[in-house]
């Protein structure tokens, strides 16, 4: 009986729907796992078709091209390693998310996920079946379970892997990040290895899909629940890890426990992450954006120099005669500090030619938030007009307090294909920007040091529509409005919530009107990266008309 089992681990970055390019990266990894004398390679949930599918995976030319890519691969590597990969099965008439055993040149298992995830961004109940609880593979003469992601996070499918003779257990994920979430992944793995008593190893995918981005982390726990190895958060690696048999049964052999970064590290690598991923995945090489001298545009152009580097960012100044000396001056200081292309483009006489247009319409008319607008929807036009001559992706930069309660213009600031900071408050983009300006890492393409000044972060926030304009004539100081909404969004809370902790009741229901009117702008917002549990996309999801109310 042998008594060491070698597992080649890949935490890898596919991309959804590339069913040819993820089997070529599936075949590298093949190869390394032979050569390096591997019993079994392991891949992630769903890799041959990338994760998340949503309806995609429904459609049957796609399901089955998955399902014969694998099993063309099975058939290629008759002669190497055995493995097991994500992807699709069919029978009958049920759909599967399952996890294929190949080996001597067939499939001769699959574990069918059982648990299917239907909260926040996940709607497995949509367009899967739930598969039956089954048993362990056989890899030579070891049995090995895998509970497919949610399946780990309830105790019923790695107990019955535990009865039916599993060995250990390789738990394939595609688990997205948010906030706090490897804490989350550690409780529910440590909960079933003294559950069950068996290694468990948790395999996780990397890189950016839509709006979510998967951090990889991928770790093994020894019986009691202490860690053997922690693979980097958000790199793509492979790892060889080696478990031995003892008296007492397998344990994995220690290895390498990679760095945990802080929260806020792991919100701009997850900013920065999901940026070049929807940018290269999509096929953009380049993005351009408004630089308003302001916090929001200033952190975004940041983010952008760091995922695609310096050279690939066009940061536009589109001053009005609203427009501060100050906002002129710290547009183009980050610009420069950034390396970025600057350029400068007045927009007085479109202005001025658009109101000429209206006048007759306008007449006995006074001004108000319809002119404020206008500038804003030129700024837009003129920005979709570069990015169109220029094949350069727009970038939208409204924070999500600014999100939540519709402080932006569509059609105007809100036009543009991504938003980074889409799920950050505005009082998190202050610290992010200092954060930023006093950590530089080796997966940032943007220089380092002060690249944002600190005049960006300690003036006043303004859209500079109007005259001495602040964001604080319209809205709470972003202290209180953040906190009313973390309230309301983040926790689902109620306006008497809001009360009990301090705010006012006039504030509470303002911001809770402002939240629910401003719902058809989130609708037909730009996707922006996840980075908490209740994000404005897939974690929230509300009608449009709704005319119910918290009176509480």
């Amino acid at each position: 009986m042998a008594d060491r089992f070698r597992i080649t681990l890949a935490q890898l970055n596919p991309v959804v729907g590339d069913i040819e390019g993820n089997a070529a990266k599936a075949r590298e990894v093949l190869e390394a796992g032979r050569a390096a004398g591997a019993d079994l390679v392991a891949f992630t949930e769903m890799f041959i078709t990338g994760y998340n599918t949503q309806d995609l995976v429904e459609k049957p030319a796609f399901h089955q091209a998955a399902i014969a890519a694998i099993e063309a691969l099975a058939e290629e590597h008759a002669d190497g390693p055995a493995f097991v990969i994500g992807g699709p099965w069919i029978e009958g008439a049920s759909l599967y998310n399952a996890y294929h055993f190949c080996r001597g040149g067939k499939v001769v298992h699959r574990s069918l996920k059982h648990n299917l995830p239907n909260e926040t961004v996940f709607d497995e109940v949509r367009v899967f079946d739930s598969g039956p609880l089954g048993g362990p593979y056989a890899v030579g003469n070891t049995r090995v379970g895998s509970p497919v992601c949610e399946d780990a996070w309830h105790p019923e499918v790695a107990e019955t892997l535990e009865e039916s003779g599993a060995e250990f257990l390789l738990v394939p994920n595609g688990s997205p990040y948010y906030r706090g979430k490897m804490d989350t992944r550690f409780n529910h793995m440590v909960a079933r290895v003294v559950e069950t008593g068996l290694p468990l190893i948790y395999l996780n995918m990397v890189g950016g899909q839509d709006d979510q981005v998967f951090d990889g982390g991928s770790f093994g726990l020894n019986p009691g629940g202490e860690m053997a190895f922690h693979m980097p958060v958000f790199d793509a690696c492979v790892e060889h890890v080696d478990l031995e048999r003892g008296e007492t049964g397998w344990r994995i052999c220690p290895g390498e426990r990679a760095h945990m970064p802080d929260d806020w590290e792991q919100d701009y690598r997850a900013m920065v992450q999901s940026l070049r991923d929807y940018c290269g995945k999509t096929g953009f090489g380049k993005v351009l954006l408004g630089l308003s001298g302001g916090i929001d545009s200033a952190i975004v152009a940041t983010i952008a120099a760091d995922a695609l580097g310096p050279e690939n960012v066009r940061c536009v100044m589109l001053p009005s005669e609203y427009t501060s000396e100050h906002s002129l001056e710290d547009a183009r200081a980050v610009a420069e500090a950034l390396g970025c292309r600057y350029d400068f483009v007045p927009i007085s006489a479109g202005r001025q030619a658009i109101t000429e247009t209206l006048a007759p319409l306008f007449e006995g008319t006074k001004p108000d938030v319809t002119e404020e607008n206008i500038q804003s929807r030129l700024r837009g036009l003129l920005l979709m007009a570069l990015s169109n001559k220029f094949g350069e992706m727009l970038l939208t930069t409204g924070n999500k307090s600014e999100v939540a309660v519709g402080y932006a213009t569509i059609y105007g600031d809100m036009a543009g294909g991504y938003n980074p900071i889409k799920d950050l408050y505005k009082t998190r983009v202050f610290e992010q920007c200092r954060w930023r300006n006093a950590n530089h890492r080796d997966w940032m393409m943007g220089p380092e040091g002060e690249v944002i000044p600190d005049r960006v972060i300690s003036k006043p926030p303004s859209a500079e529509l109007r005259a001495d304009q602040k964001d604080s004539d319209s809205l709470p100081d972003y202290p209180v409005l953040d906190a009313i909404l973390n309230i309301l969004v983040d926790l689902d809370g109620s306006v008497a919530d809001c009360v009990a902790a301090g705010f006012s009741r006039e504030d509470a229901k303002r911001v809770e009107h402002l939240l629910f009117i401003s719902e058809y702008k989130r609708f037909q917002s730009a996707p922006g990266t996840r980075l908490t549990k209740r994000a404005f996309w897939l974690d929230r999801r509300y009608p449009i008309v709704n005319r119910w109310r918290d009176n509480g």
